[in-house]
């Protein structure tokens, strides 16, 4: 199913002031659904090598499975849609790719990469990450950040020795818990929501969400959301104005209009009788 003219996806990406290189990497394709977003990790261009791999691998593999699957049928043993067990199945796959890659070449050792990726269908989001990088939703005037970091700060927020408020001033923000490319199997977190038509959904490094406030994402989106480069150009200003000390990237998709699916003839009849 073509989502063609439901969403408007952009995509941007910046060193920033402190890096000598970008080791992130992003790809939106709004027709369908799919936006992935990586930050590598590791010595010399190793973390490009990671991220890059699973916006491939991860484009590739749903792009396939969206031809021949049919993602009206949930799977039963865990709950969640077809479209959010092929997200997840394809980021599993990239992290295999990287683990393996990492161990038989030697300027690879160690290296890794977060990832939130997020495939809009059926009139929802599935959205898959592991690590710190983000996804939020703008609606209307609020906004909310959907993942929660896989990181040691996090952790020690859940436990109450940091306040949320805290944690924004913490200095040991990037001790990420879980990554791809790290051990052999990794647990993708999968969460999926209903969308509604005006929803704002922003993927970001924390290269972005270290430098800025939530506040201040918010009021960037509603005052150039009209414009999603223009907002994506002010997010990684902001970003760098504070500071610049990581590569800054982001993705925007606004949601344009409601995308339920098409049904066939089989699943009418059985609502019939259900």
């Amino acid at each position: 199913m073509s989502l063609k003219g439901k969403l408007h996806c952009v995509g941007l990406t910046d060193t920033g002031r402190v890096r000598e290189h970008n080791e992130d990497m992003i790809a939106v394709d709004s027709e369908l659904g799919l936006v992935v977003l990586a930050d590598g990790m590791g010595g010399y261009n190793a973390g490009e090598v990671a991220s890059g791999i699973t916006v491939k691998t991860v484009f590739n593999l749903v792009r396939e499975a969206l031809e021949l699957q049919d993602l009206s049928v949930p799977d039963p043993g865990t709950g969640l849609s077809r479209a959010g067990i092929i997200l997840r199945d394809a980021i599993q796959r990239a992290n295999k790719i990287i683990y393996q890659t990492a161990r038989s070449q030697a300027n690879c050792e160690g290296m890794g990469t977060t990832v939130v990726a997020a495939l809009f269908y059926d009139n929802r989001i599935s959205i898959a990450h592991v690590g710190d990088s983000r996804l939020y939703r703008l609606r209307g005037a609020e906004i909310e950040q959907i993942t929660l970091d896989h990181s040691l700060l996090q952790e020690l927020v859940d436990r109450g020795f940091y306040s949320p408020e805290e944690a924004q001033r913490a200095s040991n923000k990037n001790y990420v818990t879980r990554a791809l490319g790290v051990e052999n199997q990794v647990e993708v977190e999968m969460q999926e929501h209903p969308v509604h038509k005006g929803d704002y959904y922003l993927l970001c490094s924390d290269g972005l969400s270290d430098m800025i406030g939530d506040d201040d994402m918010a009021m960037t989106i509603s005052t150039f959301g009209a414009n999603l480069n223009s907002v994506s150009q002010h997010l990684i200003q902001l970003a760098n104005d504070n500071g610049g000390k990581d590569n800054i990237s982001v993705i925007l998709t606004q949601v344009v209009e409601s995308f339920p699916a098409r049904h066939g003839i089989f699943d009418r009849i059985l609502k019939w009788f259900s």
